[in-house]
């Protein structure tokens, strides 16, 4: 399974050519006594035409991924290169002060965009949220009537143990 995961990552490409190049490699040294021997010399021309064509396949791939790594190089050394204020619009500097402004504003309203998103998607939830809270508030309210119940109680316990002590 690791072995699956790690093929389908673009970050494992050269690993898995390296690892046909070794495979490739080590079907060579298996051949290759046969070559130094001289017998067979049809199969032994035979696999070496089939070798070299698995090498040429194996380097124009290398050489397709070489290019396109440098032909992003060029782009991006294009855009380094290239300075970024000519890109950018101009802004008369009577308007500088609200550009200012407005990025200041801009900056606040992302910082706060995750609470703000979370809120819009809190809002389906309300009527749910209002029942639970409506039942929270009367159990509390059936709480301090029995709260206020025990208070009397206790206080007339008291008033009994005054009058039982000072009989």
């Amino acid at each position: 399974t690791l072995d699956l995961t790690c093929r389908k990552a673009p970050c494992f490409v050269k690993f898995s050519e390296m690892e046909k190049m070794a495979n490739i490699q080590a079907e060579i040294n298996e051949v290759q006594p046969l070559l130094l021997s001289g017998r067979n010399f049809a199969l032994v021309s035979t696999w070496k035409f089939y070798f070299i064509g698995k090498k040429c396949k194996i380097l124009q791939d290398m050489n397709k991924h070489l290019e396109a790594v440098l032909k992003e190089k060029r782009a991006l050394r294009k855009r380094l290169i290239k300075p970024r204020c000519q890109e950018s619009l101009p802004i008369e500097a009577t308007y500088h002060k609200y550009v200012v402004e407005l990025l200041t504003e801009a900056v606040t309203f992302i910082e706060k965009l995750e609470s703000h998103v979370q809120t819009a998607r809190s809002i389906p939830q309300i009527p749910n949220i209002m029942k639970n809270m409506d039942t929270a508030l009367t159990k509390r309210e059936v709480l301090v009537m029995e709260l206020e119940e025990l208070a009397e109680q206790i206080l007339k316990w008291r008033e009994l143990q005054k009058e039982v002590y000072s009989d």
